[in-house]
């Protein structure tokens, strides 16, 4: 088995469990991961910095116990700290930022005896639900390489799905774990807020909104992993109510019977296309059979409200991130940051203190309604994109119109950013395709700090709705 064809066969737990019995070593694991890497990711452009060193000198350590020992692992270039590995967030004005620590997330991640082998592109500052930064240049979607893989965790799930690696580390502001990962046919869940520390850097992004998770093959490696990563850190500022035993238990264990809302937008003005409206009943009809009750209601959101608000809380965040460079300490020249982020950093200068809490208090009053909304439904399905992703380049952070490019990134992903807003876990699932095989996904919504129920139905669609050995044709041979 020492090539270990078999590879790309298992998610992240498969290959720890191999590990553990001895049938394959981890440095084995890794260096398929790696021969991966090599051979396709020059066409794809989903990893920008190789950590090869760094992963091998883990492979070859003790392994802790685990259900994650010696899985392969990437990291996303923003937000998550490497010490000593450039952080750029997929910015030219970024690319001297070093970090001289880990951040909590990556040490659980370590902790957890995970291989961290490189880091995945991003867009800029993640300000976009593609990936296409002018630093690194777009990312490719496996599955058709003239559509967005989607983003801001592009790199990370062009990755998956081309089979480099069963699981990658992902964020999500707007929905950028969510939406690459529709865009690519993956899982991708974004966490209660509060739920993963950002420690040591930071007590929240961008008011509360990001959270990070990872894109994956499979249902019970989201678990795994956000029980390796989750839980405060000292000095955190507030933290998700711990589950009642791990994730990773809930996924196999039966839901019952749900009461199911489901949403195609309908009174909260967000609009979806035919595709991603059919795939929704389709699984709507399965959750049927499977004894659940489901019922047309949608959420007491107002689209147009959350978009603008997440309009403030992004301007005032780029602003701030700019000015915040730890060594530069001058604003950037034309040219070191993209159009886009220019006009809304600029926009970002202007808004008040009064703006942003106002937009905050926007943000907390939707969390209070969505509670109330979830006092008749144990959770919320709707659409997972807006419409099927676009060609690269329409999603360009280089256009002179700011106000058009939010427009567009709304009309694309309209249904992500609520829960962004309202703190609570929401996850996408592939459980559709189209005719020509590309994958539609739907979303999943449950009460804040509940993800057990998220993993349960989840775990049960995935059984029902099985799309792991679905994946993209034309991958080079390895």
């Amino acid at each position: 088995m020492s090539s270990f064809s078999e590879y790309e066969s298992y998610d992240a737990i498969g290959l720890a469990e191999l590990i553990a019995t001895r049938d394959v070593t981890a440095v084995e694991v890794l260096e398929a991961a790696i021969a991966r890497c090599e051979v396709r990711n020059p066409a794809l452009n989903a990893v920008v910095l190789e950590l090869y060193a760094h992963g091998r000198e883990m492979a070859a350590s003790d392994l802790p116990a685990g259900p994650l020992a010696g899985a392969p692992y990437l990291i996303k270039d923003l937000g998550a700290a490497i010490a000593g590995t450039p952080t750029t967030g997929g910015s030219k004005f970024m690319t001297d930022v070093v970090p001289d620590a880990d951040s909590e997330t990556v040490k659980r991640l370590k902790n957890a005896g995970m291989a961290i082998f490189g880091k995945t592109n991003t867009c800029e500052f993640g300000m976009s639900i593609t990936c296409e930064p002018q630093l690194y240049g777009p990312t490719k979607n496996p599955w058709n390489d003239d559509v967005t893989p989607g983003g801001s965790s592009g790199g990370a799930a062009s990755a998956v799905a081309a089979r480099i690696l069963p699981a990658a580390h992902a964020s999500d502001g707007f929905g950028s774990i969510r939406v690459p990962a529709s865009c690519c046919g993956l899982v991708g869940m974004k966490p209660t807020r509060g739920r993963n520390s950002f420690s040591p850097g930071l007590g929240e992004r961008m008011g509360g909104i990001v959270a990070e998770h990872t894109v994956s093959i499979s249902v019970r490696d989201h678990a795994a992993i956000l029980d390796a990563t989750a839980g405060p850190a000292p000095g955190d500022p507030y933290f998700a109510p711990p589950p009642d035993r791990p994730f990773l238990d809930e996924v196999s264990t039966d839901p019952g019977k749900m009461r199911i809302a489901f949403s195609y937008g309908g009174a909260t003005g967000a609009e979806c296309d035919g595709e991603h409206r059919r795939v929704l009943d389709e699984t709507l009809n399965v959750l049927v059979n499977l004894g659940h009750d489901v019922e047309e209601a949608d959420p007491p959101i107002v689209n147009d409200e959350m978009q603008d608000v997440f309009r403030t809380l992004m301007a005032s965040n780029a602003a701030q991130t700019i000015r915040l460079h730890p060594t530069k300490g001058r604003l950037p020249q034309e040219g070191e940051v993209e159009r886009v982020v220019a006009a809304t950093a600029a926009k970002g200068e202007a808004v008040s203190g009064y703006d942003v809490f106002l937009a905050q208090g926007q943000m907390h009053a939707a969390g209070r309604r969505m509670a109330t909304f979830h006092e008749t439904y144990d959770v919320l399905m709707t659409p997972g994109l807006g419409h099927m992703p676009p060609r690269l380049g329409w999603l360009d952070m280089m256009m002179e119109d700011a106000d058009e490019y939010w427009d567009r990134v709304a009309a694309f992903s309209p249904y992500t950013v609520w829960f962004n807003l309202t703190g609570q876990p929401a996850i996408s699932l592939p459980v559709g395709a189209t005719a020509e095989g590309f994958p539609v996904s739907v979303q999943v919504v449950a009460r804040f700090a509940d993800e057990a129920s998220l993993f349960r139905l989840s775990g049960q669609l995935e059984t029902a709705m099985p799309w792991r050995d679905r994946r993209p044709e034309g991958l080079p041979a390895v």
